[in-house]
């Protein structure tokens, strides 16, 4: 025996704390060898053993499989590039993993029907590829044929998500729902008819927003009023109108003051859909930017202020 200290099964269970079951596993596999027999036949391990077999557990532990241990433990692999490998195939699990817990914590925020569960797996497990092309068909239908070949490049590129490649929980939900948003036949026809009304004021000089060039003037106009809370169907609230509907009229058809406040009524109503302001705020968690700014408050007063002078 060389005059190495040996060690039964037993005893090499003690010392390392892994359970005789578990080291005749190892050993009938090939990993932990015994380095000699008793005279009764049974397995005696030497101080090497106990070394192999913390090496075996740890890379266990860390998830290779006994294939790949094996091949580390006969030199016929180097651990570095195991590990380079069984990391990259543990980014893929990752990435699969959250991809699944967004999906099901959607699923229970929103009480999701079977349908919808299938949808919301489906397009959260899109290639960027698929990706791409779901948000091209998208802003296709919505900017496609309306202006100049050019005129709404700027827009369409500040309204493209961009999923990163290691996406948090909450960016696959967003990217989840924009999706779905982006799908939905009305929305596209809103967003279309209000890419269609743009381009009136870019014949005018200006540029052509999806907040709205309306929306800017009504910040810029009313922002002052409902900050000082003012009562859109008040007396107090003719001279606002009266300015609003001065600086808007550039883009509007008529002349006609009723006829007028009724157009821009509705495209105030267009700029107000709720859905709008979501796909903005969905774009900004996706793509990491700021909040963006909420018209909400700007357009309700104004909605109102309208809708008030309407049914005098």
């Amino acid at each position: 025996m060389n005059g190495h200290t040996l060690y039964s099964i037993g005893e090499l269970a003690r010392r390392t704390g892994a359970t005789v079951k578990t080291i005749r596993f190892y050993s009938d596999c090939g990993l932990i060898p015994p380095a000699d027999r008793s005279p009764a036949g049974y397995r005696l391990y030497d101080d090497g053993a106990v070394a192999r077999l913390d090496f075996v557990r740890t890379l266990r532990d860390l998830g290779l499989d006994l294939a790949a241990i094996r091949k580390v433990m006969e030199r016929e692999l180097a651990l570095p590039e195991v590990a380079v490998a069984h990391a990259d195939a543990l980014d893929v699990q990752i990435r699969i993993l959250r991809l699944r817990r967004a999906v099901l914590t959607a699923v229970a925020k929103r009480g999701a029907t079977p349908e919808e569960t299938h949808l919301m797996h489906q397009l959260a497990k899109l290639s960027e590829v698929e990706r791409q092309q779901l948000v091209g068909d998208f802003l296709d239908a919505v900017f496609g044929g309306v202006g100049t070949d050019t005129m709404f490049t700027g827009v369409m590129r500040s309204m493209t998500p961009e999923l990163p490649d290691d996406p948090d929980t909450e960016q696959v939900q967003a990217w989840v729902e924009l999706a779905e948003l982006s799908q939905d036949p009305d929305f596209r026809a809103l967003v279309r008819q209000m890419a269609q009304e743009e381009t009136v004021a870019h014949t005018e000089g200006g540029p052509p927003t999806l907040h709205s060039n309306v929306g800017a003037i009504v910040r810029d106009q009313i922002a002052p009023a409902v900050a000082a809370g003012i009562d859109p169907a008040s007396l107090q609230a003719d001279p606002i109108v009266a300015v609003l509907m001065t600086r808007c009229a550039h883009l509007l058809g008529s002349r006609d003051d009723a006829e007028s406040r009724l157009q821009l009524l509705a495209r105030l109503e267009r700029v107000n859909d709720p859905r709008r302001e979501r796909y903005f705020s969905l774009l900004a968690v996706i793509n990491g930017w700021p909040d963006p700014e909420s018209l909400r408050p700007v357009l309700d007063w104004s909605v109102h202020v309208l809708r008030a002078r309407m049914q005098r």
